[in-house]
């Protein structure tokens, strides 16, 4: 939830480039500090600045406030994310919290303010109706509250509301829409800190979206290489909901991993010739850094098709510039590489998730999002 879908450095670029890259602070980790510096003011008069919080695992940074305000029975905190060197969508946001007391007895209770979103959706760590505020930074600022409230003899029944400033915006260029998190982005975050790299925080978003689809009793789930093989699901499959798609991008190993322990009835695997050569070889993360097309795998699967023409057509094989080359070349002598590939990556898929009850289809598409071939 709430990771961003543009392109993002990874950790092997740092180790290739050899320059470290700087550590950020979680949406969850500026909430707390928001929160902490408004209850502080509602309680002594004064803001908190910079306003220092203790993270789960012990580290205590010290946040900026970028705006405050006192208003008589409220008052209003916000900090400007800082996520490092890991430019998501919500780096440089402003995350805010306004602060109140609530009736006695009423507790801690948490509201999604402007630009956070509500779920609607089982399966997530939160029910649905709830604001979008996950586990750990809710516990964050209970911790901050209790202990606030304990210093000037108070029962922790206060109210939060959490703010993003443009969040509504913000969350359509994350996976909240189609997890059912509607009006806004969500409030993240297990350690408070962000690490900059991006391959576990989009395995775990598809991981949330496998948990929704199944918690809404889906029968079919997507899982497309990019927006064109995506479509071409769509046009397959048009009654499925947007629940169903799941961002799987370069990540097959994270969806067909998961789906070996959290199996849903039907799975779609849909991509372009060339990702899905590189997991019919065997490869589960398809990204050009980490996997590359064997154009020797691709002419011992011309020749299975037909050895004769193999013999001749060899020379161009290998010395082809891409993948969509030796479709091109294999095409012209009217050889099927692309469903030899779909069975290829369907083998790989069925291998992936083991005995779980899950019937796997394969579609390959072209470069223009059309169907060339589909296995099951």
């Amino acid at each position: 939830m709430g990771v961003d879908l543009g392109q993002r450095r990874t950790k092997s670029q740092e180790a290739r480039d050899g320059v470290p890259l700087r550590r950020g602070w979680t949406t969850g980790a500026c909430a707390t500090a928001a929160t902490k510096a408004a209850l502080g003011a509602l309680l002594t008069g004064r803001f908190e600045d910079p306003v220092t919080i203790r993270l789960p695992k012990g580290e205590t940074p010290a946040f900026a406030l970028n705006r405050t305000r006192l208003d008589g029975p409220q008052a209003f905190a916000a900090i400007v994310k800082d996520a490092g060197d890991d430019p998501d969508v919500t780096h440089l946001a402003e995350i805010g919290a306004r602060v109140r007391f609530g009736a006695a007895g009423s507790g801690i209770v948490f509201q999604a303010g402007p630009g956070v979103g509500t779920v609607t959706k089982p399966g997530l760590p939160i029910p649905p109706g709830e604001p979008a505020i996950n586990p750990v930074p809710r516990a964050m600022m209970r911790e901050v509250v209790e202990a606030l409230c304990a210093e000037h003899g108070l029962t922790p029944d206060v109210e939060i509301a959490i703010e993003v400033a443009d969040g509504e915006r913000l969350a359509a260029l994350t996976w909240n829409p189609r997890l059912g998190i509607l009006g806004g982005l969500s409030i993240l975050g297990t350690t408070g800190i962000v690490h900059p790299f991006s391959c576990s925080a989009w395995i775990h978003s598809i991981h949330r979206g496998i948990d929704v689809a199944r918690a809404c009793r889906l029968s079919r789930v997507v899982g497309a290489t990019g927006s064109a093989s995506e479509a071409a699901a769509r046009r397959l499959y048009p009654a499925l909901p947007e629940i169903a798609y799941l961002d799987m991008g370069d990540f097959a190993g994270g969806v067909l991993k998961y789906l070996r322990r959290h199996p849903v009835p039907h799975l779609t695997l849909a991509g372009g010739f060339a990702k899905f050569t590189k997991l019919a070889q065997g490869s589960l993360d398809l990204h050009s850094g980490r996997s590359q097309v064997d154009l020797a795998f691709l002419l011992e699967r011309v020749r299975s098709i037909d050895a004769a023409a193999a013999g001749t057509l060899e020379a161009r094989i290998l010395g082809a510039n891409t993948a969509k080359e030796v479709l091109d070349i294999a095409s012209e002598r009217g050889i099927d590489l692309a469903a030899s590939v779909a069975t290829g990556a369907l083998e790989t898929a069925r291998e992936a998730v083991g005995k779980a009850p899950c019937r796997i289809e394969v579609v390959v598409t072209d470069r223009s999002g059309e169907v060339i071939a589909r296995a099951e």
